[in-house]
């Protein structure tokens, strides 16, 4: 079997960028099962409501859903399993002292392939307050309208 090579995002957590500012992020790798594995591959993984945690040295994610495989047998897991994510032990503890500081939490971005390997990107995130989403919904919408009348412009002065 020839390796793959590149990037093929598996998930993400669209909602995590939404509420939560996003300070520095961390690739990692995870321990999984080999029905998981194959599980994600065909993108039955949900990371909505999931989160990272530093506990005895390691970091767990917990509440990342990944289906059961439809071909397994008993060898399928716990859908909601902590699973252990593979990190330095220097990164490890620098992760453990921005999450000591208020406000901070460990939150899963996305889930990704890269040369044949699950991968996921942790983000170290601040929590978002309602004026902050409504800033961002504003900007968002300002950028879309800005983008509309570009378009326009260009259609009117004959360059489409």
């Amino acid at each position: 079997m020839a390796k793959m090579k590149g990037i093929k995002p598996v998930a993400q957590n669209r909602r995590a960028r939404h509420d939560y500012f996003v300070e520095e992020s961390y690739e990692c790798g995870m321990e999984l099962k080999g029905t998981e594995v194959k599980s994600i591959r065909q993108g039955r993984v949900n990371l909505k409501e999931s989160y990272a945690r530093v506990h005895g040295g390691e970091v767990l994610v917990e509440g990342m859903h990944i289906s059961p495989y439809e071909q397994g047998s008993i060898f399928n897991t716990d859908p909601l399993r902590p699973k252990r994510l593979l990190l330095h032990k220097s990164e490890i503890r620098k992760l453990q002292g921005q999450v000591s500081r208020q406000g901070y939490t460990l939150i899963p971005l996305q889930v990704y392939l890269k040369d044949g390997r699950m991968k996921l990107e942790l983000g170290v995130c601040r929590g978002k307050q309602l004026h902050d989403k409504r800033d961002d919904l504003a900007e968002r919408d300002a950028q879309r309208d800005i983008q509309r009348a570009m378009r326009m412009e260009r259609k009117t002065a004959g360059y489409d």
